[in-house]
């Protein structure tokens, strides 16, 4: 399992950089988390819950510095990650 930290690199830079969720706009965080929370694949037992439900979880553990969104230049991709021990680790 990869772990990630913030790294100050710019653009040249192949290391994950740490995006602030404070950062986005709400639009942009809002498609963020639904992006990520339609793809997780966690299951929430038998209980249904709502979409707008599985986004303020995750935007409660942005909140809380439980997880943080990461943008990987080499691919181009955002993920949301839970972080251990003040690192971020991948979820799934």
């Amino acid at each position: 399992m990869e772990s990630y930290e913030s790294s100050g690199g710019g653009p040249e830079s192949e290391e994950p950089v740490v995006i602030p969720y404070t950062e986005l706009s709400e639009d942009a965080l809002r498609g963020v988390l639904e992006s990520f929370v339609l793809r997780e694949g966690t299951e929430y037992g038998e209980r249904d819950v709502s979409l707008d439900q599985k986004v303020e979880q995750v935007t409660g553990q942005l909140k809380r510095g439980e997880a943080q969104i990461v943008f990987d230049p080499g691919t181009e991709t955002i993920d949301i990650v839970v972080v251990k021990s003040g690192r971020a680790s991948p979820r799934g």
